[in-house]
């Protein structure tokens, strides 16, 4: 009976121990204790950048000892709503939240607030809400203005060189960053465009004419070739001013099927953004002229950041106190600097830094 009692008494022991381990192992990392679930919201799947933005930042949280709901809106304005109803419901921690449409989320956001729920608004501004904390994102002017700044150069209009044809592109309406691309790209193109030595053949000009409603290459595509049959019946592009590498293969898709990318009628400058793949590959090629950067590890990276130091008691770390006025505050953001990509140097910027392997660029 004694040798029983003692071997019941070894088994509880062992299946104790067990479930102590099945505890530690059951934390995000190194045996920390989890700290609750952080609401990742991303726009969409369609981009591959939002691909890699989500799962980055379900990583770091991951190794900060946070549990993560990640989910993609589709570029459904409404789904996305219904999926941070959904994480609120849950009861998360803190949303992060890269908006459809910047301006749709001030209801469900009062519904955060209401339940102390802090929001980091990631890439794309969050507007129209005091609901919002802090903003992690780059410099968005700046990205404008490296594309133009491409342009300009490469045409050597600061030189003398010109008139050259060239045709504007900008992001979706709905999206706060748009308009800073657009406005940093126009504040280096603008001087040669009233001096005449960049012409705009389809005279479509200001952001609403140019505009692309949710980024949409096909969209970009089917207005390229609106423009090649009515403004260059003779006339060759020079160049197009593309914020978003997407929009930028729409337009080349275009221009091939109108007879450009040869010896007698080459491709004209193509600038882009966010270095997907496919645009990547397109630039070696040598059709897609130019991207710009982002390094969405580090962008991913600084989000974590904000949100753990607003969880723990801290303090973000942020660099911009003025710029992202979102119509109800000036939310305070963290920028980080993009970088200029083309043929000359993108083994260096993607390769080097990791960011790719020469296997995925072919």
């Amino acid at each position: 009976m004694r040798k029983l009692s003692w071997w019941i008494a070894l088994m509880v022991a062992a299946a104790l121990a067990l479930v102590g381990c099945g505890r530690s192992t059951d934390t995000a990392s190194g045996g920390e204790q989890e700290k609750g679930t952080i609401g990742i919201a991303m726009p969409t799947k369609s981009s591959e950048r939002w691909v890699g933005d989500g799962q980055n930042m379900v990583d770091q949280f991951q190794a900060l000892g946070y549990q993560t709901d990640l989910q993609y809106g589709d570029d459904v304005v409404q789904n996305q709503v219904s999926q941070i109803e959904n994480m609120i419901t849950k009861g998360v921690q803190l949303l992060v939240v890269a908006p459809i449409d910047g301006s749709s989320l001030t209801n469900i956001l009062q519904r955060a607030a209401d339940a102390d729920i802090p929001v980091i608004s990631y890439d794309r501004l969050i507007k129209g809400t005091p609901n919002v904390d802090y903003y992690a994102t780059f410099d968005n002017f700046q990205v404008g203005v490296l594309q133009a700044q491409y342009i300009v150069d490469k045409l050597g209009v600061a030189g003398g060189a010109g008139p050259f044809n060239i045709e504007l592109f900008a992001g979706s309406p709905d999206d706060n960053n748009a308009t800073f691309f657009y406005d940093g790209a126009m504040s280096v193109l603008q001087p040669y465009l009233d001096s005449g030595k960049l012409v705009v053949p389809s005279g479509q000009r200001t952001f609403d004419q140019v505009a692309t409603l949710r980024w949409d290459g096909g969209l970009a595509q089917s207005r390229t070739d609106n423009l090649l049959s009515q403004a260059y019946t003779t006339a060759r592009l020079d160049a197009v001013l593309s914020p978003y590498d997407g929009i930028s293969r729409g337009v080349i898709s275009a221009l091939k099927s109108a007879g450009y990318g040869n010896a007698a009628k080459p491709l004209p400058i193509v600038t882009g953004q966010d270095a997907e793949v496919a645009s990547v590959q397109s630039i070696i090629a040598g059709e897609q002229t130019q991207t710009v950067f982002k390094d969405t590890r580090k962008l991913a990276e600084a989000a974590v950041q904000m949100s753990d130091a607003v969880l723990t008691g801290g303090t973000p770390e942020v660099n911009d106190t003025e710029t992202y006025d979102n119509g109800d505050k000036v939310v305070p953001a963290y920028l980080l600097e993009p970088v200029s990509v083309d043929k000359s140097n993108y083994r260096q910027v993607l390769l080097d830094s990791g960011f790719y392997t020469p296997d995925q660029l072919g």
